[in-house]
C-alpha cells in the first residue's frame, strides 16, 4: 500500500482512513500489509503491518551481503534508471554523459536517500514524482500479490510499482479534484488522477457519490469501480489541553478545513439566522484553511463576532475536548466523498447535521440531513436540536448505537473481496 501520511502525522481524513483500514486488514490472518509513506518519522505505531518510509531507501541500489561465516562477499548492483546526485556540480557532470531517455536524475543526501517533507508544501508535485521513483525500488524489494495506492498523491507510485513488478494495481479514491476545487479543477491534478484511474485494474470509491464522480467525470467503465464505505476507529476519551467551557450557552461546532469544499460560509449564514431567534448559543469554527480570514470578516460584518470562536487546527485529544462541550455538530460540505468526523462526533454522544452532498449520508440514518446551500433548513435543524431536549437525546443515543456497528474490520473484508476479484481477473 502506498499512502501519503500515517498517524500521528496527519492533516485530515486521508491519514485517518488509511490508518483505520490498515488496522482492520491487520486483523485478517491471510493478509500481510506493507504500508509505504514518503517520510517515516519514527514515532508511528504500525501494529501488525510493516511501515516503510521512502526517505529511508537508498536509490543507488548497491548492496553488500555476507554469508554466515563472513568469508565471502557478494557485490550486487541492480541496473536502475535513477541516477542520484548530491551537489549541483555532480548533477552537471552526470548530465554531460549519454543516457537513455528513461533515465531520471534525483537530488539525494550523502547516503543516496531522497529527502521528503511528508507534507503538502510548494514542492508537492516534485515529491510525488520522486515518490514514484522510489516506489519502484520498494516494490521490487518487497514481494507482493497486489499493489494498492491511496488518493491521487500516490497514484504515480502505484503505477510505477505495478509496472516494475507486473502485479495488479488497485487505487483508492478518497476524493477527487472536483470535490476539492468545487469544479474548478487543476489540470495537472486531474491528469494525475485520470492516469491513475485508467492504469488501475480496479478502483475503490469511498461512497456511491464518489463512484458516480469517477464514472461521469473521468470516463471510467462502471464495472471497474467498486464502493467500499469507510468506518470509524473507536475514539479514546482522554482529555486534551483545551480550557473548560466557561459559559452556559449552547455550543454549535464546525470542524474541518476552512475551505470552499467544506461549506464554512453556509455555516456562518445559518448561525446568523439562529442568533436572530436565540442569543444563548455560541458557534465554533475549528480548523484552518484559505477561507479563514474571509469567515472572520463575515462574522464581523454580520455583527455576530462575539458569538463566534475560531480555534485554528485542532488535533488529538483537543478534538475530544471540543466535542465534550458541543451540543450539535454541523458538516455543511459542498462535496464530501465520505466524511469521518460526523461518525467520531456520534461516538461521543453529539447529535449531527450533515449535508446530503456527503458520502456518509448514504450510510447513517440517525443524523439530520440538509442540502448544504439551504441555510434556512440548516438553521431550523440547529435550532430544533438546541431547544428540544428529547430530539437531541434521540440523536445522541440512536446515533451512538448506530455508529458503533461501523467497524473497519468490515471495510477491510470488503477490500479483501476486491483484491480477490482483481487477482482472478488479472
Amino acid at each position: 500500500m502506498f499512502g501519503w501520511e500515517f498517524p500521528p502525522h496527519i492533516s485530515g481524513g486521508l491519514g485517518t482512513a488509511c490508518y483505520g483500514l490498515t488496522k482492520g486488514m491487520a486483523e485478517i490472518e491471510d493478509v500481510d500489509v506493507t504500508f509505504v509513506v514518503p517520510k517515516a518519522f519514527g514515532d508511528e505505531n504500525p501494529s501488525r503491518m510493516k511501515l516503510v518510509g521512502a526517505n529511508t531507501i537508498p536509490v543507488n541500489r548497491t548492496t553488500f551481503t555476507f554469508d554466515e561465516g563472513g568469508k565471502t562477499m557478494e557485490y550486487l548492483e541492480v541496473d536502475s534508471p535513477i541516477l542520484p546526485y548530491v551537489t549541483e556540480d555532480e548533477f552537471w557532470t552526470l548530465k554531460s554523459k549519454r543516457y537513455s531517455g528513461q533515465t531520471k536524475f534525483v537530488e539525494t543526501d550523502e547516503n543516496s536517500k531522497i529527502e521528503f517533507s511528508g507534507g503538502y508544501g510548494p514542492d508537492l508535485l516534485k515529491e510525488i514524482r520522486d515518490y514514484a521513483l522510489v516506489a519502484r525500488l520498494i516494490a521490487e524489494d518487497n514481494p507482493c500479490d497486489i499493489i494498492h495506492a491511496h488518493d491521487w498523491l500516490t497514484y504515480p507510485a502505484g503505477i510505477a510499482a505495478s509496472r516494475a513488478t507486473g502485479k495488479p494495481l488497485v487505487i483508492h479514491v478518497h476524493a477527487t479534484d472536483f470535490d476539492r476545487s468545487g469544479g474548478d479543477v487543476n489540470p495537472r491534478v486531474y491528469a494525475i488522477e485520470r492516469e491513475g484511474m485508467e492504469a488501475a485494474d480496479k478502483i475503490i470509491a469511498v461512497s456511491n457519490l464518489t463512484r458516480r464522480m469517477v464514472i461521469d467525470k473521468y470516463g471510467i467503465p462502471p464495472e471497474k469501480v467498486v464502493t467500499v464505505y469507510n468506518a470509524v476507529e473507536s475514539v479514546n476519551k482522554e482529555k486534551g489541553t483545551l480550557p473548560p467551557k466557561g459559559v452556559n450557552d449552547k455550543v454549535v461546532t464546525f470542524l474541518g478545513r476552512i475551505t470552499m469544499q467544506k461549506g464554512p460560509g453556509y455555516f456562518v449564514e445559518a448561525a446568523n439566522l439562529v442568533l436572530k431567534k436565540m442569543q444563548n448559543a455560541r458557534f465554533v469554527m475549528a480548523g484552518s484553511g484559505d477561507m479563514m480570514n474571509e469567515m472572520i470578516a463575515r462574522t464581523a460584518a454580520l455583527g455576530i463576532a462575539d458569538k463566534f470562536h475560531f480555534t485554528g487546527f485542532l488535533k488529538g485529544n483537543d478534538v475530544n475536548d471540543l466535542f465534550s462541550m458541543t451540543d450539535v455538530f454541523v458538516m455543511p460540505s459542498v462535496s464530501e466523498p465520505f466524511g469521518i468526523v460526523p461518525l467520531e462526533a456520534m461516538q461521543l454522544n453529539v447529535p449531527v447535521i450533515i449535508s446530503n452532498q456527503s458520502g456518509v449520508s448514504e450510510i447513517v440514518k440517525h443524523a439530520i440531513k440538509i442540502d448544504f446551500w439551504d441555510t434556512y433548513a440548516m438553521a431550523d435543524a440547529i435550532y430544533g436540536v438546541l431547544n428540544y431536549s428529547s430530539l437531541a437525546q434521540h440523536f445522541k443515543s440512536a446515533g451512538k448505537t448506530e455508529v458503533e456497528e461501523l467497524k473497519w474490520t468490515h471495510s477491510a473484508n470488503e477490500v479483501r473481496k476486491v483484491y480477490e476479484s482483481t487477482l482472478q481477473e488479472h
